[in-house]
């Protein structure tokens, strides 16, 4: 119980971070220093999608590589020719 309140916490600072309403007057790292300016935001991605997935909400699923592997396998099969050797 204690652990789910602190990962739903944490999940929620992060959208609230990442929503920022007040147009960047909070701030961690600012985003004038290039590539580690933006290294906050990529944070507060990860702990949302921890947070989703501690919850059982897996995002990994969305994109999927199994069903475009089986899509192909799919077309690949149909268009296999077969040769037979003469006797």
């Amino acid at each position: 119980m204690k652990k789910n309140l602190s990962v739903a916490v944490a999940g929620v600072f992060a959208v609230i971070y990442l929503l920022n309403p007040t147009a960047g007057f909070i701030e961690l790292i600012p985003d004038a220093f290039p590539i580690i300016g933006n290294l906050d935001e990529a944070g507060a991605v990860l702990i949302i999608v921890a947070a989703l997935r501690h919850f059982g909400i897996d995002l990994n699923n969305l994109f999927d590589a199994k069903d475009i592997k089986s899509e192909k396998k799919k077309e690949t099969d149909k268009t296999v020719i077969q040769i037979q050797p003469k006797n």
